[in-house]
């Protein structure tokens, strides 16, 4: 580990993989704003609206440790390991992809790391939780999956694995690496495959909203920033190595009251159209009622604050959506 890494709360030299993504985008933006010097990993270059003059871009697969050696060289700090393949049309069309991306490509983020000296962060998601009905979720929940012959539930263990491997990395070889999860993070750039963004693009586009299932499902849903704030702190905590921590809002909200706030603050009257997930996705698709979790752990050791209200996070994303052509003319990756 690199010494300083163990003295500083501010990293200096930080590499994020996945760093042209929704999430990725934001982090470095906040990155370069402290002042730190980032350089993003990915497997494709940021959009125009999103790339930065004053980060240093590396353009490879996670699934290749010597390209990957390129971007986390000796005195990196902190590496932010957020590059995977993310979305259920994702989950569904690409499963071999989703577990491999997680596990080797963690695999190898995590020796690179250790070789390099850096610390590392480790993005999870809420799905390694699966259908545990017993919410909310603490950090040391059981996990509840389905059968491995639904493709739904290769990204909870792909994730899963990445977890296995962090911690492993952690107690074996003593390597400074932290996890967080997000749940239901939404925001501006966000790829338009989620209910929030999905449902703000259709809007805008003159379109019916889509919900499934009549929109009983309950979220709890975390903006961008708060999520991007908790992240920082996860990696810039000292002494948490080998620690975990849930990134969530911990208001619980139907699906179906999501889209009506959304109809309300865009002055949408077009019909919400219904989709039965059965029908339209079968057996390989299976969605969770509830998704809330505990986040009393980040509260207390991270002093994390999830402040953004629901109403105020979509206010924010329609007016930045709103004026983002570019987002508007983007193809809607989900399903009817």
């Amino acid at each position: 580990m690199n010494p300083a890494h163990e003295v500083t709360s501010r990293p200096s030299r930080v590499v994020v993989t996945g760093g042209s993504g929704f999430v990725g985008g934001h982090l470095v933006e906040r990155l370069v704003a402290r002042g730190d010097e980032v350089t993003v990993f990915d497997g494709v270059a940021p959009p125009p609206a999103v790339a930065n003059e004053h980060v240093r871009y590396v353009e490879g697969d996670i699934r290749d440790a010597g390209k990957l050696a390129e971007a986390i060289t000796p005195g990196t700090d902190l590496v932010y390991h957020l590059a995977a393949v993310v979305g259920v049309d994702q989950y569904l069309a690409r499963p071999l992809d989703v577990v491999d991306i997680n596990f080797l490509g963690t695999r190898n983020v995590l020796d690179v790391a250790l070789r390099a000296g850096s610390g590392v962060v480790l993005a999870s998601t809420s799905e390694v939780f699966g259908k545990n009905p017993a919410v909310p979720w603490r950090e040391d929940s059981d996990r509840v999956l389905g059968a491995t012959s639904a493709d739904r539930w290769s990204y909870s263990s792909g994730k899963a694995l990445a977890e296995h491997l962090t911690f492993a990395f952690a107690r074996q070889h003593g390597l400074d690496a932290r996890i967080v999860r997000y749940f239901n993070v939404y925001g501006p750039r966000q790829r338009p495959a989620y209910i929030v963004s999905r449902s703000v693009h259709r809007v805008l586009n003159r379109r019916s909203m889509v919900v499934y299932d009549q929109g009983r499902q309950t979220r709890c849903f975390t903006y961008i920033d708060d999520a991007v704030d908790g992240t920082i702190l996860a990696g810039t905590r000292p002494g948490l190595t080998g620690e975990s921590f849930n990134l969530g809002s911990m208001v619980e909200t139907t699906v179906g009251a999501l889209v009506r706030l959304v109809a309300e603050l865009t002055g949408a009257t077009d019909a919400v159209v219904d989709v039965d997930t059965a029908v339209r996705l079968g057996a390989a698709y299976e969605d969770l009622p509830r998704r809330v979790p505990d986040n009393t752990k980040a509260r207390t050791e991270l002093g994390w604050r999830c402040d953004t209200s629901l109403r105020d996070g979509l206010i924010k994303t329609i007016e930045w959506a709103r004026s983002s052509q570019w987002w508007l003319d983007l193809p809607d990756s989900g399903a009817e």
